[in-house]
């Protein structure tokens, strides 16, 4: 029983993979995929089999691709947050007023994942889309929400994904990490100062639940030449926190 357990447990397990390296590699045919995998092509063959009759992947010529069945999953997933339903037209308006990105982002397996992205007329395009997941410590939304976890579960985080550097200004030391949580608590308000991408700013706010347990946080975006001076200190930080405020209203309370 218990070996049979193990060899069902390893079959998800290869499912996971196969779908993940599709991802990874933008479509593989059987070869390439037992190739980068090191997985034998019957093995491989059969995943794909039962995961096309299911509509998780589709088929070009010999090319297998990741299938919408994962959209209709995904989308399903997003909407059972209420902060998706709630905090979606607040980002889109905070993009309509900046002028900028804006970002929701919540916590999940100890990463942030971005429930929902809105860009103002003079937004930049970043190497992240909505479901992406990204470290913690190196964004403003990230350390908003770690600011506001129990310290044990940041630490059960930081255990558990380290502090890897993005760029220079990457904050890789944890007690330097905690004494920025800590400011973070204090103002209410997380910065990101090029910490994962060079020339990028950030501001962000949490959104606090009924019983102060953080549920996500709400960020703007923007080039180092436009997210400066006031407009960075003052301006977008007040709007990042309105925005936030209404969100916690309306899930507390709507």
């Amino acid at each position: 029983m218990e070996q049979a357990r193990k060899e069902y447990l390893r079959t998800t397990e290869n499912t996971i993979r196969i779908v993940e390296a599709l991802k990874e590699l933008d479509g593989a045919g059987v070869t390439e995929l037992s190739n980068h995998l090191t997985m034998s092509k019957s093995t491989i063959h059969d995943h794909l089999t039962t995961l096309r009759r299911h509509d998780y992947v589709t088929k070009v010529g010999e090319t297998y691709v990741v299938g919408l069945g994962f959209f209709e999953i995904g989308e399903y997933a997003r909407k059972r947050r209420k902060i998706y339903e709630v905090g979606r037209p607040e980002v889109q308006n905070l993009a309509e007023e900046t002028g900028e990105l804006a970002n929701l982002m919540v916590e999940e397996h100890g990463r942030g994942v971005y429930l929902f992205r809105a860009q103002g007329e003079n937004a930049v395009t970043l190497d992240t889309h909505t479901g992406k997941r990204r470290y913690l410590h190196n964004t403003a939304l990230g350390k908003a929400i770690l600011a506001h976890l129990p310290e044990k579960r940041v630490h059960e985080i930081l255990d558990t994904h380290g502090l890897p550097a993005a760029t220079k200004n990457t904050i890789t030391d944890r007690e330097m990490l905690f004494e920025e949580l800590a400011s973070i608590r204090d103002s209410g308000i997380a910065y990101c100062g090029q910490e994962r991408v060079e020339g990028l700013q950030c501001v962000a706010a949490p959104v606090l639940g009924r019983n102060q347990e953080v549920l996500g946080a709400i960020s703007v975006a923007a080039p180092t030449t436009r997210m400066r001076g006031e407009r960075f200190e003052e301006v977008i930080p007040e709007l990042v926190l309105q925005a936030a405020n209404v969100v916690e209203i309306n899930v507390t309370y709507g």
